[in-house]
């Protein structure tokens, strides 16, 4: 069975700097017709800073969406076009002040596929070294660091509620006990 819809009508209700909305009519399998509401957003990027200990090292940060401090591994948004890899490594450098000798991928992410175009690509950084932290003048952060060990009972204890945190913890614990890193 194709399980392909077609866009057949595509409206503009909002264009911001970080997403833009529209309204599409989409033509369904069945021959029906349904709205899509479609949040598009330039993707962003997660990079987890780990060292030789296994320590990884998380940002604490106020969230205005939910009113609290959300402590989550680096991350930041693509600016249109921008390579993921070239945005982990400044996102790096800026809110942790690290640099890594390796950085390798863990795949990319869909945060909300229901509703929002955004792709979250995700890294784990190896071989630090520490210098000056560097965050955008409407950043304000604090750098924490937790054992991986520790990292996975938080997320499952409910205690790391990020999205991109979770599955960066999970995927780095897994790799470790298979030996892969």
């Amino acid at each position: 069975m194709d399980l392909t819809e077609k866009q057949l009508k595509a409206e503009y209700i909002f264009k911001g700097k970080i997403f833009n909305v529209r309204v599409d009519e989409a033509l369904m399998p069945n021959g029906k017709t349904a709205v899509r509401e479609v949040v598009e957003h330039n993707g962003g990027v997660m990079i987890a800073p780990m060292d030789e200990e296994g320590n990884l090292y998380f940002v604490e940060q106020f969230r205005y969406p939910y009113f609290e401090v959300v402590t989550e591994l680096p991350a930041g948004k693509l600016e249109k076009g921008e390579d993921p890899y070239a945005a982990g490594v400044r996102e790096l450098k800026e809110e942790t002040g690290a640099t890594a000798d390796k950085i390798i991928s863990l795949g990319k992410l869909y945060p909300s596929p229901g509703y929002c175009g955004e792709i979250i690509h995700l890294y784990l950084a190896t071989g630090l070294s520490f210098g000056e932290q560097n965050p955008d003048d409407d950043e304000f952060l604090e750098v924490k660091k937790i054992h991986i060990s520790e990292a996975v009972e938080m997320v499952m204890n409910g205690e790391l509620p990020d999205g991109k945190t979770q599955v960066g913890i999970l995927k780095i614990a897994r790799l470790l006990d298979e030996g892969k890193i």
